[in-house]
């Protein structure tokens, strides 16, 4: 696929709409305070009500979104991830728990464009490991704070 003009503006786009307010905190939230053991815990969080529940969601559909716009060719790819990283965390954070979620809740795509343009990854498999290690490693200093 040959780069086009809009495809920066649309990574651009996407990285304002992670700059917005909400979007700031629920990546907050996200990255260091969300802590699934399970994918029925984030199912039961999805389901909640509470405000972590519109975080998961904003988070998680940011980056299914984005992830199907490379996808179906509306960015191109090669661009996209020379330029972005923060899908592969979401991923890795998530990955352990997919497989529960979509069998519980019936659907067998959920997340399926973020774990397709993941796996394109150079490397994807010792990168997931980087990001979960990097996330235990904020985790242990979190626990060492409190």
């Amino acid at each position: 696929m040959e780069t086009k003009p809009s495809d920066a503006l649309a990574i651009l786009k996407l990285y304002e709409l992670r700059s917005e307010t909400v979007m700031r905190q629920a990546r907050a939230w996200f990255f260091s305070e969300f802590q699934p053991t399970s994918g029925l815990e984030i199912l039961g969080l999805m389901q909640s009500g509470e405000k972590q529940s519109a975080f998961y969601r904003m988070v998680s559909s940011h980056w299914e979104v984005a992830a199907a716009l490379v996808n179906n060719g509306g960015i191109d790819e090669k661009m996209f991830l020379e330029s972005n990283s923060e899908h592969l965390f979401v991923f890795a954070k998530l990955q352990p728990f997919i497989a529960e979620i979509r069998e519980t809740i019936g659907e067998p795509d959920y997340l399926s464009q973020l774990e397709r343009l993941v796996m394109k990854a150079d490397n994807v498999e010792k990168k997931l490991e980087n990001r979960r290690r990097l996330i235990d490693r904020w985790n242990q200093a979190k626990g060492a704070h409190n």
